[in-house]
């Protein structure tokens, strides 16, 4: 794979929806958050609490419990324009009631990211492969009372990034991996007039690729929403719905986290590793003499449902915001301050060595980037900024005809997007249309149309 090649597929990764454009959080498998259906696509892709179609085993399997029949919908759209010509995303749901058991349903996504030129190390063309993620579902869900369900899913996704690795890589550049969600949904809420949902999507291990050591957390995100029936008629429906969620995945920078000043140095066992004073940067000495994992990780996925709230405030120390293993020992402008060179009767030279906590030892690193203290900067706000807000408005004319419209909301990820759509009905057929409008500079959604096909049978 050539190094335009790795840039373009790290770009599609990074960008495949506005969902996960978080801080310091990081995962694999982000082809997963990829909001499927252009009704969820004209209402800000607030669609959790709604949940009242096939795409319901997408977004909130809970909601099949209380659909009857049988219905298969699709969606095939052209993925990200402004970033590529050959990308494309499909989505297929099936869902059906089954007497005395409860509902069962699935779906599949195919994200067809287009194809690459390979090269060697001297650029000469060695020739093309394809780049391409898929995903199926099983389905299940069942009515707790008449008025609450629950639901979950069983996923295998398969990401393929190239047909081979290249020079000295080992492993292999595809993935297979699996992964669970768990839903709830309660209907009918405060004598009628709101629905509810709760929903953990995407739990699983992690996802690794080339090397092992680099493995990402799945995309496991935690999901609330409400939907408010305002308007409940015979011939006319409103309801505004809500939707707010955060990428359960705790991942932490490197960090001194037992104030030494240094990253490391020492093994599990607390063996040290250092020379002249200073961390060897030696695989396996990445923790401190306590045993704590001083370099950039992340937590397994059930202790990140809880540190996912404070790995970007409350844990760990000082950030090493270069990577030399060091906190500080530079002033503001890049001058060393670790060390001096004093001359002495012109002749003798004598280093004096300043090390982490003395008197004129620099808070900076080389850059003039604030290490000794940023810790201090890190508050709970950062993790409130996270959160991903999703706005939606769905009014119903006779049950055939639906004008929506949305607003979905990243701080941390600079992202304001507005929406629109439609809907129409026609018997046992349905059609959505859902179009995203934002700063193109911003927002890789931009212009991003979706069209979606439903049969009721």
């Amino acid at each position: 794979m050539n190094h335009k090649g790795r840039i373009l597929i790290g770009i599609m990764i990074g960008l495949l929806g506005s969902q996960i454009a978080y801080s310091q959080s990081t995962a694999g498998a982000l082809f997963l958050l990829i909001a499927p259906g252009a009704r969820a696509g004209g209402m800000g892709e607030a669609q959790i609490a709604v949940a009242d179609d096939a795409y319901a085993s997408y977004w909130n399997p809970a909601g099949m419990a209380f659909q009857t029949g049988y219905e298969l919908s699709g969606m095939h759209v052209k993925w990200l324009p402004g970033l590529a010509d050959d990308m494309t995303y499909d989505f297929l749901a099936y869902r059906q009631n089954v007497k005395n058991i409860g509902s069962i349903g699935g779906h599949i996504i195919y994200l067809d990211a287009g194809t690459q030129t390979r090269t060697d190390s001297e650029g000469n063309v060695e020739g093309t492969f394809s780049t391409y993620f898929t995903a199926g579902a099983l389905s299940y869900s069942a009515l707790l009372t008449n008025t609450s369900s629950i639901g979950l899913n069983a996923k295998i996704l398969y990401q393929h990034l190239a047909d081979r690795a290249t020079g000295s890589e080992q492993g292999n550049p595809w993935s297979t991996d699996f992964g669970f969600d768990v839903a709830y949904l309660k209907r009918g809420a405060g004598n009628g007039l709101y629905d509810f949902a709760a929903v953990l999507t995407n739990i699983g291990p992690k996802v690794s690729f080339i090397d092992e050591d680099q493995a990402d957390p799945m995309p496991t995100t935690l999901k609330l929403g409400i939907n408010l029936h305002v308007v409940n008629q015979e011939h006319n429906k409103l309801n505004i719905v809500y939707d707010v969620s955060k990428l359960a995945v705790a991942s932490y920078p490197a960090m001194d986290w037992d104030g030494d000043g240094w990253v490391g140095g020492y093994n599990e066992d607390g063996v040290g590793n250092f020379i002249n004073d200073e961390p060897a940067a030696t695989k396996g000495y990445d923790y401190n003499q306590s045993g704590d994992l001083e370099a950039a990780h992340t937590d397994p996925w059930y202790i990140a449902l809880v540190t996912s709230w404070l790995d970007d405030w409350y844990l760990g120390g000082d950030w090493d915001e270069n990577s030399d293993r060091r906190i500080g020992g530079w002033d503001i402008n890049g001058n060393n301050t670790f060390q001096e060179d004093q001359v002495i009767d012109g002749d003798t030279v004598t280093v004096i060595i300043r090390k982490y906590g003395d008197a004129g030892y620099g808070a900076y690193n080389k850059a003039g980037k604030l290490e000794v203290g940023n810790q201090a900067d890190r508050t709970f706000k950062r993790e409130l900024e996270s959160l991903v807000h999703n706005i939606g408005a769905e009014y119903w004319y006779n049950d055939l005809f639906a004008i929506r419209g949305g607003l979905y909301y990243d701080k941390t990820g600079s992202i304001v997007s507005p929406t629109f759509g439609f809907g129409l009905r026609f018997g046992n057929f349905g059609f959505d249309f859902g179009y995203t409008s934002a700063k193109a500079e911003t927002d890789p959604l931009n212009n991003t149309m979706r069209y979606s096909l439903s049969y009721k049978f």
